[in-house]
């Protein structure tokens, strides 16, 4: 069997089961325990499944979420960098809002395990943290927007009105003259909610996505507090971040780890 197709399997046995053991997986796939526990190494560094004492569980997003699911992949050494620098930004202890971008899907993977309050509208997100005893998970409920797992609409906006955040980290479609915009009207709304809601705004964004603009205008520059940004944002973008009074962050990107799998 090939490495892909062994991991494929390996994974939708994972997904099926929810939890599985290495013994039971070496037993379904004929392979050794030390194999498949590389390949669940191999899965955990994909955001498909996390392993835990004694086992591993599926943290891959539903088959219905495809297009959440290549959102996910794009960018991917951008992302990685931003998570890592914006994970350095949150307290233990924080109660910390997250919406459903794919970027804040990737720094919720870093948060897992610490001690947290943690409000989203993302089903991706809150099913990190369901296998998480350290963190509390407040999911806002909602209209889903199936095609990303977020919970949107007049309901999710009343409930975020009652609430109050230390930070809340938000992603975005793009970012132009006029501030940061994203495709969904609903959307937007929700995030404005989320804003509202927090003491600190904090936007990721990976430097593709400045200088340009999508369907609904969520902010201008200066109504955040932090930008966490990679290296390749251009002199006059990060000038201009600068001149709006947001606290401007540069993630470096750094070479992916090498593990020998097999």
């Amino acid at each position: 069997m090939q490495v892909e197709e062994r991991r494929s399997r390996l994974l939708e046995l994972v997904r099926l089961r929810g939890f599985a053991t290495p013994a039971d997986l070496a037993g379904e796939l004929q392979v050794s325990e030390s194999t498949v526990r590389r390949d669940l190494d191999y899965l955990e560094e994909s955001g498909t499944a996390k392993r835990t004492h004694g086992g591993a569980f599926y943290t891959g997003p539903s088959p219905k979420l495809a297009h959440f699911d290549q959102r996910q992949a794009a960018n991917w050494e951008k992302k990685r960098a931003i998570v890592q620098a914006a994970s350095l930004l949150i307290q233990d202890g924080d109660t910390l809002l997250l919406d459903g971008g794919s970027t804040t899907y990737e720094l919720a993977r870093l948060l897992v395990g610490r001690p947290l309050q943690v409000v989203t509208n993302s089903l991706p997100v809150a099913n990190l943290f369901t296998s998480s005893e350290a963190a509390d998970l407040i999911l806002v409920g909602g209209y889903v927007h199936t095609r990303t797992g977020v919970t949107l609409g007049p309901y999710a906006n009343e409930m975020l009105r009652g609430l109050n955040v230390r930070r809340a980290v938000l992603s975005v479609a793009g970012v132009n003259d006029r501030g940061c915009c994203n495709s969904n009207l609903l959307l937007v709304e929700t995030e404005r909610a989320m804003m509202d809601a927090a003491d600190e705004v904090i936007v990721v964004a990976d430097s593709t996505k400045f200088g340009y603009s999508s369907l609904t205008q969520l902010c201008e520059l200066n109504d955040l507090d932090v930008m966490v940004v990679d290296d390749g944002l251009s002199q006059e973008w990060r000038q201009r971040i600068e001149d709006a009074g947001v606290t401007l962050i540069i993630a470096t990107e750094q070479p992916a780890p090498t593990n020998g799998h097999t």
